[in-house]
């Protein structure tokens, strides 16, 4: 039971350390800053952050959520994705067992973490993140190396349809139905999940797209155009951890 514990507790602080990392991505990949040249930095009096003041989640707390320098407000984004990452590692490491596909399932918990925050606010999603998916969807084939062929239909089936509808809807209407890293995001995302797995992500993306950007609307008075890739992440996400639960259960219930 102790060495669980200790086991928890070391994923836990990799996940915050990656965590960490991940800020890193959000904030530069838009601006096209390097992500290895230039050190971590206030963003309020540029001043380097010496590395007692880059623990994960412990420095904010330390500082108070203020820069050591000028003692600007430091996003509180920073330890919430440190912390959130951490404490998801945890879970898909207890839910889905200590294994090799926990790991590739963190880190695309990771990737879809960066692309949530970077497409909420900048309505874009990164070609390189994308890519980073394919990685992962490589490494995933060839460790298992099977079932090859559903993973090559779930990398143009969803993908495909939203190509359709992205096309039909410029030609008729002039309006985009799908943004084009939406569609490279399901693609990608669709080579590593499989077939069912990546329709059951893009419906319950579409859902969680439906009933949270409604209540958004309704509470916070925000635009009817949303960004979908945080939800596509959230359905995949759900599908990439819970799918053949998921799947198993309604086709018993198709049964009865």
């Amino acid at each position: 039971m102790l060495a669980e514990i200790i086991m928890y507790i070391i994923i836990f602080m990799y996940g915050i350390v990656l965590g960490s990392f991940l800020n890193v991505l959000i904030y530069r990949i838009p601006k096209g800053e390097g992500i290895a040249m230039k050190s971590s930095h206030c963003m309020s009096c540029g001043m380097k952050i010496k590395w007692y003041d880059l623990i994960p989640v412990i420095s904010y707390i330390i500082l108070k959520g203020r820069c050591r320098g000028c003692g600007g407000t430091i996003s509180l984004q920073y330890p919430l994705a440190e912390a959130a990452n951490g404490a998801v590692y945890v879970f898909i490491f207890w839910y889905n067992g200590i294994c090799f596909e926990s790991v590739l399932y963190a880190l695309m918990f990771s990737v879809f973490l960066v692309i949530s925050v970077i497409d909420f606010r900048t309505y874009e999603i990164p070609f390189c993140l994308n890519a980073a998916i394919l990685v992962l969807a490589a490494v995933r084939l060839i460790w298992e190396q099977k079932n090859i062929v559903n993973h090559i239909i779930g990398f143009v089936s969803v993908s495909g349809f939203m190509l359709v509808c992205l096309i039909v809807g410029r030609k008729l209407k002039g309006i985009d139905a799908f943004g084009g890293g939406d569609i490279k995001l399901t693609a990608a995302a669709g080579l590593f999940l499989g077939a069912e797995e990546v329709i059951l992500g893009f419906l319950a993306g579409c859902v969680l797209g439906a009933v949270i950007h409604t209540v958004r609307m309704k509470v916070s008075g925000e635009d009817h155009v949303l960004a979908f890739g945080p939800y596509l992440c959230g359905g995949m996400f759900i599908a990439m951890l819970f799918g053949h639960e998921i799947i198993d259960w309604y086709a018993g219930t198709l049964m009865l």
